[in-house]
C-alpha cells in the first residue's frame, strides 16, 4: 500500500528574539520531517539548526527505509562533529541544537531526537507525546514529581542535557511504531510547547485543518507570550 501523506511546517521568530535560531525541513519524497532549535543563550545556534536540516536534506532519495533512518542518524552524527569543530574554530564553549526527526515507510514510524524539541501523536481524539525530553526536569516528570505541563514553568524548563554538538559523543534516542490512517503528527520545538498545554494542543489539532494548523499553534505560542522563537510542523496520514 502507498503511504499518502499531507503535511505543514511553519517557524516564527516570536516577540522577543531578534534572530529565528530554529529550522525546519521538510522531505516528503523521503517521508522524512525533521525540527531543530539553536540553543538560545549560545553563540551560533542559528548556524547549528541550519547545518542540520542543510545536511539531512542531502539523504539520497533511493535508500531502503532502514537505510534511510541510518543516513538520518549518520547526518545528525557528522553534524555533530562539524558544530563542535565550528565551537573550536571560533572561540566558544559551546555551539548546539536540539532536534527531533520523524521518519515514515511501509506502515511505521520512526523517530530519532535529542534535547527538548517533540513529537506528538493524535490518534481518535487523543494525543500521546512520543520524544521524553533530554532534560534536567524530565528526571522529575518520569519521577512522578510534576507533569509535562507544570514542567514547563520550573526554574530549570530550559536545561537540556542533550543536543547535537555538545558533549564528546551524541547520543540519540529511537522510538518507533505502527501508523494508521488518520494518524496526525506534530514536530515541534518548545517555543510551542512553553506556551501550549497537551489539552490546548490536543484541540487543536482536532479541530484545525492541516491548510490552517500550524499557523494556529504558532497563533498560540505568540499569544501566550512568545518569548522564544515557535516552529512547528505537522503531518497527516491519509
Amino acid at each position: 500500500m502507498t503511504l499518502r501523506t499531507r503535511y505543514s511546517v511553519q517557524t516564527h521568530v516570536g516577540h522577543k528574539r531578534k534572530v529565528n535560531e530554529d529550522a525546519v525541513l521538510a522531505l516528503p519524497e523521503l517521508n522524512v520531517w525533521l525540527v531543530s532549535d539553536g540553543m538560545g543563550g549560545h553563540a551560533a545556534g542559528d548556524y547549528a539548526s541550519r547545518l542540520i536540516a542543510d545536511m539531512a536534506a542531502g539523504i539520497p532519495l533511493n535508500l531502503e527505509p532502514a537505510d534511510r533512518i541510518q543516513a538520518l542518524r549518520d547526518t545528525l552524527q557528522e553534524a555533530h562533529r562539524i558544530i563542535r569543530a565550528e565551537a573550536i574554530s571560533r572561540g566558544n564553549d559551546v555551539i548546539g541544537a536540539t532536534v527531533v526527526g520523524l521518519l515514515l515507510a511501509e506502515g511505521h514510524f520512526a523517530a530519532l531526537w535529542a534535547g527538548d524539541s517533540r513529537l506528538y501523536r493524535l490518534r481518535d481524539g487523543e494525543i500521546e507525546m512520543l520524544t521524553t525530553d533530554h532534560s534536567v526536569v524530565a528526571a522529575l516528570v518520569e519521577a512522578g514529581q510534576m507533569s509535562w505541563d507544570e514542567a514547563e514553568h520550573h526554574p530549570q524548563s530550559n536545561a537540556i542535557t542533550r543536543a547535537v554538538g555538545v558533549g564528546d559523543t551524541l547520543e540519540l534516542e529511537k522510538r518507533h511504531g505502527e501508523i494508521a490512517p488518520g494518524d496526525r503528527y506534530l514536530l515541534c520545538s518548545d517555543g510551542l510547547t512553553k506556551y501550549a498545554t497537551f489539552d490546548m494542543l490536543r484541540r487543536a489539532l482536532t479541530t484545525q485543518p492541516i491548510e490552517l494548523i500550524c499557523d494556529h499553534l504558532i497563533q498560540i505560542a505568540l499569544a501566550g507570550g512568545g518569548a522564544d522563537n515557535i516552529t512547528t510542523a505537522v503531518v497527516d496520514i491519509l
